[in-house]
Parts: structure tokens; sequence; C-alpha cells
């Protein structure tokens, strides 16, 4: 009965902790399982960062991070096939595609090949540029169908007007969206020319018999550069109200209309006072996301969206049906009218990151149960280091996290952000309690400090 009793209690016991175990990081996006299954040594994802002096790469692959290491020496790096040097990762676009064939060693990945994803090919006939597509939007879409292939959460945070979205990581279930008549013009686009949903939508297409499909390459990427987006009322409150996502809200009619309510967090501008106030707008490499509405989605939104589009914004929608369609839809509105304020904006901070006052409040005063962890290489640290910091450069963290105590909260820098970012997602991982300064900081030797605040 005792040895029962012993064997009952080790299976309990191993049960447990497997059922604790951390449950195994993705080596792809979920979306990229419908074309293709996971191979061992490779990861692939969204090119985030790269930082030269810790030898890191940091990809975003759905809602985790990896971190890659490299040696230059030895590192391959093709960008659409055709062959580069390392330092070309320095200017790469973040949110690339990207692959990265690695081998395990001490415990970390290292990349042997980094591929950047090029352009999927699509058969010339069956292309339409960006002026085709406007043509359907100007002069009505008739015996044709926009079809956004992307995701959900992506068609809620605008689409080209007039689209409707059927999703291909979704497409058995959605495709009964499309027209009865296998003889409807359908144009498919989706996240640009590296983005395979599209051309894989017109695929299935065929199969099920369509006779006249098209595809939009450049895609949403293109066409918010050059044109508004449009959302919905239920879109604008599920994607960016109810999530908190930061976005400019522009209430664009009258005074005397908008003195009727509004929706929470708009600012007024009526068309005419736009121009003048283009200065307060963030800065279009922000990419934010300005909402603009009227009365009932009419002409005042558009030619204010198209406005700031000539001025250099890139992610402008348009709300339609406007205050009408909020209203029609249950939504509340706050009375009187809209603030008339500069439009204030300001990025959701990347995960883990920390203010730049909290940090220079505890990096001045640090607390007991505080740990500022450098992660600078030791030539960075020898010209000057915040008093009680404790240096582990970010390429040997993961060799000597032991060092770091587990019972205090770690706040890790370094001198732009980029390998504080990837200490953080180790510590993070390791499970420590932990954030990180996102920001450009120089140090004197006798410990004194200057932060500039980083652009997200």
């Amino acid at each position: 009965m005792k040895t029962a009793f012993i064997a009952t209690a080790l299976i309990v016991a191993a049960f447990g902790a497997a059922a604790q175990a951390p449950a195994a990081k993705p080596s792809q996006p979920a979306v990229c399982n419908n074309c293709h299954k996971p191979e061992a040594g490779v990861v692939a994802g969204y090119f985030e960062n790269v930082a030269f002096k810790s030898q890191s790469i940091q990809l975003g692959i759905d809602a985790n991070k990896e971190i890659v290491r490299f040696d230059e020496k030895t590192l391959k790096v093709l960008d659409a096939g055709a062959a580069k040097q390392p330092e070309f990762m320095r200017d790469a676009r973040k949110g690339h595609e990207v692959r990265i064939a690695y081998v395990e060693k001490d415990g970390q990945k290292w990349a042997s090949e980094i591929r950047f994803k090029g352009p999927v090919k699509v058969a010339k006939e069956d292309l339409v540029d960006y002026a085709f597509v406007k043509k359907l939007v100007d002069q009505g879409t008739g015996n044709a169908v926009l079809i956004d292939s992307r995701p959900l959460p992506r068609f809620q945070q605008g689409t080209i007007p007039g689209a409707i979205n059927v999703p291909y990581p979704a497409w058995d279930k959605v495709f009964n969206r499309l027209p009865a008549d296998k003889n409807t013009l359908l144009v498919f686009f989706c996240q640009g020319v590296t983005c395979q949903m599209s051309p894989l939508s017109q695929r299935k297409a065929i199969a099920l018999g369509y006779k006249n499909t098209k595809v939009y390459h450049e895609g949403v990427p293109e066409w918010q550069t050059k044109d508004y987006l449009a959302t919905r009322p239920e879109f604008v409150k599920e994607a960016y109200l109810d999530k908190d996502i930061p976005a400019v809200i522009l209430d664009v009619r009258s005074r005397d209309e908008s003195a009727s309510g509004h929706i929470k967090g708009a600012v007024g501008m009526p068309p005419a006072d736009v121009k003048k106030n283009l200065k307060t707008f963030p800065d279009p490499a922000l990419n934010a996301p300005i909402i603009v509405y009227d009365g009932r989605g009419g002409a005042d939104s558009v030619a204010v969206a198209r406005q700031l589009i000539k001025a250099g914004q890139k992610n402008v929608q348009v709300m339609e049906k406007g205050l009408l369609g909020w209203q029609a839809a249950g939504y509340a509105i706050e009375s009187g009218v809209p603030a008339l304020a500069k439009v204030a904006y300001a990025p959701k901070p990347r995960p883990g990151s920390i203010s730049v006052d909290e940090f220079s409040k505890l990096a001045r005063a640090t607390p007991a149960d505080v740990l500022i962890l450098d992660v600078r290489n030791q030539d960075e640290a020898n010209a000057g280091m915040i008093k009680g910091a404790l240096l582990i450069p970010d390429e040997d963290l993961l060799a000597r996290i032991k060092e770091v105590p587990k019972d205090k909260r770690v706040i890790a820098h370094c001198s732009t952000g980029i390998r504080a970012e990837m200490a953080y997602h180790k510590l993070k991982d390791a499970g420590y309690k932990a954030g990180f300064l996102n920001a450009e900081i120089e140090i004197a030797k006798d410990g004194s400090f200057k932060v500039t605040a980083a652009k997200q």
C-alpha cells in the first residue's frame, strides 16, 4: 500500500510539474501555418530590431518575441534572394517578414542565415494597379468586388472603401461571402507585395470556378499613402476604443452640429480649420491612426482625410455613416462641443517599457527592491555607469542570469533601448519581474545621466 501511495504521489507530482511547464514558443506566426509547416532549426516572424554590439536579432512572432544571436563573419544575409552584407540589417524595414536558419549553441539560437522575404510571384496578366482600383472605388464597383484577404483585426483597422473581408486564414469558413455569379470580377488585396494572402485567395477562388480574378499586389501599404481607408463605427469601437489603442479621432462637423454631442476623446476641427492646424498632428513617421467623421459619413470627412494624406499622413480612416451611424449602433456620445485643442497622440508603449520619468526617478534613488541592469558592453560602461547598477552585457545575460536577483524588479537599459528590450524579453521568459527603458541615455563618469525619449 505504501509503495502504491508513493507511486501515485510521484505521478501526481510529475503531472503537476508538466502542467506548470511554460508552453513552447511558436516558431512562426499562426497565419503562416496555413501555407507551410514549421521547420526544425528555423524561426520565422517579423523583423523588429538588430543590435550589432550584442550580435542579436529580435523577431516578433504573434504575441511572442524571439532573440537570435549572430556572428557577422559567418551570417548569410539574403534580401529577396540577393546576397547582402550584415550591415543591411541596420536599415531593414521594421515588420519585414524574415526566416532565420539557426543552430543551438550553449542554450542560445545562433543564426546561420537570415532571409528577408521578397515579393510573392503573381502572373503579370493577373495584376491590377492603384489607378485601376481607384477607378473602381470612385465610380462604384458595379459588377466587381474588392476583397480584403487579411484577418479581421487588420480589416477593422481600415480597408479600401467598398471592400468586403474574406480572410485567407479562415477561407474554408467564409468563402461563401463571395458573390454567387462566377463571372463577377474579384480583386484581391492584402498587406503588400510580400504578403501571400491575396495571391493564395485568388487561387482558391479560381479553384471554385471564378473566371475573372485579379490581384492588387501593392495592397493596403500603397493605398494608404495615396488615399483614405474606410472603417465603420463598430470597428472604431472594437479595434480602438475597447482595446485602448491610441488614435486621433477628428470630428469635422460645424460648431453648431457638434454641439449635439461627440465621440469620447474626439477633437473638433471643421474642414476650414484643418490647414492651419496641420502642424499639430502627429509626425507622419509615427503612422498614427487618424479617424475622421462628420455627421453622416459624407464629403466633409473625405475632403479632410485627403487633405491629411496630402500633408503626409499614412493612416487616415473615414468612419462610414458618421456620427449618425455611431448613434444608430447604440454607442454612447459625450455631450457638448468636442475639445478645440491641439491634437494629442501618444503611441502605446512597447510591452515592458517604462517612462523616462519613472526610469529617472528609479535610477536617481533606487529602492531596495529594484535593480538597474546595465546591458551595455564593458567599453561603454567604462565611460560611466549609473550608481548601484549591475553590468551584464546583453550577449552574456543568459549565461549569467543567476547573478540577477529574483526578488527584485529589474529595469534594463542600454544606450538606445534596443538591447534593453531584448534583455527584457530574456528576463521575462526566465520569470523575472522586469521592465526596460526605451530611450537613448548618456551617462557621465560621475554616474549622472541624460535621457532622450525615443520615437516608438
